[in-house]
């Protein structure tokens, strides 16, 4: 559980300048204690995957692992490969964006990679199973205090600090009704928090319906994705888990769960994928 996962969310941002050292011993084991602890708790998600802790260098444990220049002087990269079912993808968010946060927690920098790092290199070094999806790299390591030109103009691009408005991405009862901040009461702060959330490009695709005191989430549709499974239904995985640990800390129960009908009338090139059922 994060300990406090307002400060931690606003704290975690995307670095690709890191000192040119691996981890030390003692927060190479907090990670893996953290991996372990992760992919043995009870996901909303259930999916077989596993995250991989690989070195890179010249030596004989390490790996030769690139990222075409976007990321500077990591030593260290987290990888993730799961079974390609149905909720994959969700999983995959959910679970990673929980050892992101666990790792801001702990001082460490992190960026999420989906396709610029060197794909043949990395499956390489996994030894990728037949019927698994290999979506993410990440590097994970010491922040260099100052941040490289080229991260700039990543962010500046991306523009990585500006998040859409909340009548954009909530909405009462239909799309196009604006959700106010009274409407969601105790569930204003776990909205704020997945609209904070990281995504692919920034694109930010989640959009949710309150009905009946149920969230309904949707993602909106990128046709050009050149991609082999659906980045944006990885990122509402990313923001299903900065809702989820949002309503867990403000002690607000419920569950994710895909219902078999959903009256909300939607766009055309926007998804229905689950709701979260209040208790």
């Amino acid at each position: 559980m994060i300990a406090d996962i307002e400060n931690t969310v606003r704290r975690r941002k995307s670095i690709r300048a890191y000192e040119p050292r691996p981890l030390t011993e003692e927060d190479n084991d907090k990670v893996r204690s953290l991996i372990s602890e992760i992919l043995s708790d009870l996901s909303p998600f259930p999916v077989k995957m596993k995250i991989h802790l690989l070195e890179a260098g010249e030596g004989e444990d390490t790996q030769k692992l690139g990222t075409y220049g976007v990321i500077k002087g990591a030593r260290s990269f987290l990888c993730v490969t799961a079974e390609n079912t149905e909720t994959a993808p969700e999983a995959v968010g959910y679970n990673f964006e929980r050892l992101v946060l666990s790792a801001t927690e702990l001082g460490l920098g992190t960026c999420w990679l989906a396709g610029t790092f060197n794909r043949e290199q990395f499956s390489g070094a996994l030894k990728i199973l037949e019927g698994e999806i290999f979506p993410i790299v990440c590097p994970i390591g010491y922040p260099l205090d100052k941040q490289t030109f080229l991260g700039s103009i990543f962010r500046m691009v991306g523009r990585s600090n500006h998040r859409k408005d909340r009548a954009e991405l909530f909405f009462e009862n239909e799309f196009g009704t604006p959700l106010t901040n009274e409407q969601a009461g105790e569930y204003d702060f776990p909205l704020e928090m997945l609209r904070l959330a990281p995504s692919a490009a920034n694109r930010q695709p989640w959009r949710i319906v309150h009905q009946n005191g149920a969230f309904h989430f949707f993602r909106e549709v990128n046709p050009k994705s050149k991609y082999s499974y659906d980045l944006q239904r990885l990122d509402v995985g990313i923001g299903a888990c900065h809702f989820h640990l949002s309503a867990q800390e403000r002690g607000l129960s419920g569950r994710f769960e895909r219902l078999p009908e959903v009256s909300a009338s939607q766009p055309d090139n926007v998804k229905y994928l689950f709701s979260w059922v209040t208790e």
